[in-house]
């Protein structure tokens, strides 16, 4: 049976997880897995899509954050964010590589929406990062590798 909630619920925690939002998808990825309801190729797209999308939400609000830099409510300070300009400027677009990692991976998209990343590669990088991220999980809770 089609229980489109699932599918639903995993987007939405996907695509939060991929904002600045502390949430977690990955405990509801392994969930619905878990419950062998789910084709695991629908859960990896779904996975994959919300948090791609939830990362290009960072992109664009990076891309607008400079209207905002010298107002004195904006919550990053003038040398972090200059550290992280000169940090994307030393790696460049393959530092998105890391756009899955926890902690530093959500904050790397605003960077790149920041720096003028186009959208293509950034699209491109992110998804390829984040999608291995998902297979590698799916991956090791339904025994794939062994």
């Amino acid at each position: 049976m089609w229980e489109p909630t699932g599918y639903f619920g995993l987007f939405l925690a996907a695509f939060g997880a991929a904002t600045l939002l502390p949430l977690q998808s990955e405990a509801v990825l392994v969930g619905l897995l878990l419950t062998d309801q789910y084709p695991a190729q629908v859960l990896l797209a779904v996975a994959i899509t919300g948090n791609v999308l939830g990362s290009t939400v960072n992109w664009w609000l990076g891309r607008y954050v400079e209207h905002f830099r010298h107002k004195r409510w904006f919550p990053v300070s003038e040398s972090n964010l200059d550290r992280a300009q000169q940090t994307y400027h030393r790696y460049g677009r393959w530092s998105l590589l890391a756009s899955w990692v926890p902690i530093i991976g959500d904050p790397l998209t605003v960077v790149a929406g920041f720096m003028r990343e186009p959208l293509w590669s950034f699209l491109m990088i992110v998804t390829l990062a984040k999608g291995a991220r998902y297979v590698a999980l799916t991956a090791l809770t339904l025994g794939w590798a062994g």
